[in-house]
């Protein structure tokens, strides 16, 4: 099922919105259940759940920020 250009702006955004802080949250409490490791280990779970939690959502993502590919061009008069 692909989604249109409207659409797939509209989910980025609520992916943006609500989404990406609740996964902070987890995220958080990801860290937090580890105990309190060393600062670099930190890091480096911070950075792969960063990268992890946009893998699912890349094709919402794709071609966002262009110009609408199903849009009339303007009209020259």
């Amino acid at each position: 099922m692909a989604l249109s250009y409207k659409s797939r702006r509209r989910w980025s955004l609520v992916i943006l919105l609500v989404g990406l802080p609740l996964y902070i949250v987890a995220a958080v409490s990801v860290v937090n259940a580890l105990g309190r490791p060393p600062i670099w280990v930190e890091f480096l779970v911070y950075v792969f759940l960063g990268f992890l939690w946009m893998l699912p959502f890349k094709f919402v993502f794709k071609g966002v920020g262009k110009a609408d590919p199903e849009a009339e061009p303007p009209r020259e008069d």
